[in-house]
């Protein structure tokens, strides 16, 4: 296996990704406020279970409130809040091959701070989608993204790289990243993800993700999950 992808490799990272959209749409009229982030985690496990996922890509993130400021943060019994963004980073796994998806919605309602954070992290993941093509360095991948969430005056608060290759390994090369030196560049058939996010201590976290496909002329999104702002009620 390599960071270019066979054609039969590409249809198991699709049809991944298809039951990761798939699941979203379910956790959408199931999300309320009450649950626990263990809750929306194990419906999120169950679900992918029952489209015929073949296990977790990786232990599904579910956190909320000041849990989401944690990249990697794992749930809890924290119950879901009006006011809470609740961020969900999950995937499904078909013939050996990963899907990857991150969605942040919030419950009940959203604060006018809270709205300007999220399309700050959407503008800055529709750049990162929109510099991908084929010969486009990694670092300058990375760098389209934090240059929107810098701008905005949060790059303080954007503490890991804007994407990463997917494979049988959820995480694999390339490595998007302000580490990647220019000699590294996009190859067309390379499964990537691209999900900038910002996380305040304390407060809150977004991120949004997709899984693409390099090609020459930018890439094919793997997910169709929505990304405007979903406030659920």
């Amino acid at each position: 296996m390599g960071v270019v992808k066979t054609p039969d490799e590409l249809i198991h990272i699709i049809t991944a990704s298809a039951m990761n959209d798939s699941c979203f749409q379910h956790i959408l009229g199931y999300v309320r406020p009450g649950l626990t982030e263990l809750q929306v985690a194990e419906e999120i496990h169950r679900v992918l279970q029952r489209l015929g996922s073949k296990g977790l890509a990786f232990p599904t993130i579910a956190v909320a409130g000041k849990n989401g400021a944690e990249p990697h943060g794992v749930p809890s019994d924290y119950v879901l809040q009006e006011g809470d963004f609740l961020t969900m980073d999950f995937g499904a796994v078909v013939k050996g091959y990963c899907g990857d998806m991150t969605r942040t919605i919030a419950i009940g309602h959203a604060t006018s701070s809270m709205k300007k954070i999220y399309q700050v992290v959407l503008a800055a993941q529709l750049a990162g989608l929109d510099a991908c093509k084929k010969g486009t360095t990694y670092r300058d991948v990375d760098q389209a993204s934090r240059n929107i969430i810098e701008a905005a005056g949060f790059g303080s608060y954007y503490v890991h790289g804007t994407g990463h290759g997917v494979g049988k390994e959820v995480h694999e090369e390339p490595y998007l990243n302000t580490k990647a030196t220019h000699q590294f560049k996009l190859k067309t058939h390379m499964a990537i993800t691209i999900e900038p996010g910002i996380y305040l201590p304390g407060k809150m976290g977004v991120r949004i993700e997709d899984l693409v496909i390099v090609t020459d002329f930018g890439v094919i999104n793997t997910n169709h999950s929505p990304k405007e702002l979903l406030i659920i009620k």
